[in-house]
């Protein structure tokens, strides 16, 4: 390992490198307790390796033996979306739309390998050399499926979660799609579209409040202000929200 990258409530991410000399992040999982939990999360990670590899940072390997679970994946050399915005502000009109569509092409492919990223934010969004890399995608449905449901935790990043996350409905495609609107809205705006104050008011913005897209460049308002209905049916797919963004 050559530094720590980050921590967080799945676990520590580390720079490491590989016997050739290439540059890979680790993450080390902080909740597969038993062998049982480790063989699903196994299987659930394998699908997230299907995934087309354009925008995405690809999952290399994966560890569930020993007394630490882990994931090798692409290394990505720039900061977060997140990291990005807090530094240097709001994107521009032409960034943000370039954000979106490479954004909505990642969805795209993880949804079409059957996955359902469940912490699409901009953390989850790593600006690289050659544009926007989605991470993690099929990591946190792993975890629920194996921990964080029995253990009682929440899944989720509450400024970003969907409302069928908050109140317990059927989780699908759609669920990114509405975290996706949200992080594009943080892009235009430097903030979270519903707030970042106490969970209960950030819980209650995303259920009731529309927020206000006139930050957003025209060609992105109709198809943002579609993906955050209120309604999954209502959203559009990750596809085609790429084609409303270029006609």
């Amino acid at each position: 390992m050559l530094k720590s990258l980050g921590r967080g409530g799945q676990g520590a991410v580390y720079l490491a490198v590989t016997p050739e000399g290439g540059r890979v992040a680790v993450k080390v999982l902080h909740d597969l307790v038993n062998e049982t939990a480790r063989t699903r999360f196994a299987r659930e990670v394998d699908a997230a390796r299907r995934v087309a590899t354009f925008s995405t940072a690809r999952v290399l390997d994966v560890n569930i033996s020993g007394q630490h679970a882990y994931i090798v994946s692409e290394y990505v050399d720039g900061p977060s979306l997140e990291q990005l915005v807090k530094k240097h502000g709001p994107r521009d009109d032409d960034s943000l739309t370039r954000l979106a569509l490479s954004t909505a092409g990642a969805l795209a492919a993880i949804h079409k390998a059957g996955i359902v990223h469940r912490d699409f934010k901009p953390s989850n969004v790593l600006i690289g050399n050659d544009g926007p890399r989605v991470i993690d995608f099929g990591i946190a449905r792993a975890l629920d499926q194996v921990t964080m449901v029995t253990a009682g935790k929440m899944v989720g990043t509450p400024p970003y979660m969907s409302p069928e996350q908050l109140t317990g409905e059927t989780v699908g495609p759609a669920s990114d799609v509405f975290s996706w609107a949200v992080t594009i809205m943080f892009a235009a705006t430097g903030r979270p579209a519903f707030g970042e104050d106490t969970v209960p008011a950030v819980f209650n913005r995303v259920l009731t409040f529309h927020p206000d897209l006139s930050p957003l460049p025209a060609a992105l308002r109709g198809v943002v202000g579609a993906c955050l209905s209120k309604r999954p049916e209502e959203r559009p797919s990750a596809s085609d929200a790429m084609v409303a963004i270029v006609h």
